[in-house]
């Protein structure tokens, strides 16, 4: 069970100073409108840290355009909603951080075919939700998220939404806990995502054949038998490859329960 709290508590305030700007082609106003700044946690979801942003650019926009669903770009790479901010700002940034992050805003032209659609935040629960029973039936065939009742996943959910450490966890530590006679997960809930955004998700166990813990250089080898030198980074940080995935997982996963690995 996750039990370095100072390390949950520490990987939960992770915050990122982004400034994002309107796209100047739809600035309908002769004044130009400001940068918006602000500062968003790393584990939340962009469509539950903009309302106020959305809001200081509308009055700048052509108003048959309000109605839009407003996208995010980051030197002209569309940034997937469905991805912890956190994350997409070590897929693009991790190799070269710049602060305060500029983004940019957009209400015309939704790239369809790169991005989902998010008319609203129930869509952001439904996908977390769902991305939390993947993690569980990966760990404990499911039996965490089944046998919990409906008040339990809304508390997730909106410990999250209102970035409540205390209240997330108070469920999540179930969820972190192993079950049966295993010591550990069944398997590691990980996603591994090279420069370009391609997701690499593959069935890792926490242990080797001969029962050992196996570690993050043990995971690299088995995945990439062919690179030497690989290294993978999560929260801004680089992974020592000794540490343990059974500990890499309670304590380093997101939200929605899942490793989220950069490799470079």
């Amino acid at each position: 069970m996750a039990n370095d709290r100072e390390v949950l508590r520490e990987i939960w305030d992770g915050k990122l100073p982004i400034c994002f700007q309107l796209a100047q082609e739809e600035i309908m106003e002769i004044q130009q409108p400001d940068p918006f700044y602000v500062m968003v946690p790393r584990l939340s979801y962009f469509p539950l840290v903009t309302d106020k942003m959305k809001r200081h650019f509308l009055r700048y926009i052509s108003q048959e355009n309000a109605d839009n669903e407003m996208w995010l770009d980051y030197n002209g790479q569309p940034l997937k909603w469905h991805y912890p901010i956190g994350f997409l700002y070590d897929l693009y940034c991790g190799h070269d951080p710049q602060l305060p992050w500029n983004l940019t805003v957009h209400f015309m032209k939704f790239p369809e075919e790169i991005l989902l659609r998010c008319p609203n935040k129930d869509v952001v629960e439904a996908h977390f939700m769902s991305t939390i029973k993947e993690a569980d039936v990966l760990k404990h065939r499911g039996q965490v998220m089944s046998t919990m009742q409906k008040k339990d996943h809304n508390q997730l959910w909106l410990g999250l939404q209102n970035d409540k450490f205390d209240q997330f966890w108070a469920i999540n530590r179930r969820l972190m806990e192993s079950h049966g006679d295993s010591e550990g997960f069944k398997h590691i809930p990980i996603k591994i995502y090279s420069d370009d955004g391609v997701c690499n998700q593959r069935l890792v166990s926490p242990k080797n054949t001969d029962g050992s813990r196996k570690t993050l250089q043990q995971m690299i080898t088995e995945l990439y038998p062919d690179k030497s030198n690989v290294k993978l980074r999560t929260h801004g940080v680089v992974i020592p490859h000794d540490t343990p995935l059974q500990w890499l997982s309670e304590h380093l996963s997101y939200p929605d329960n899942f490793l989220h690995l950069c490799v470079f």
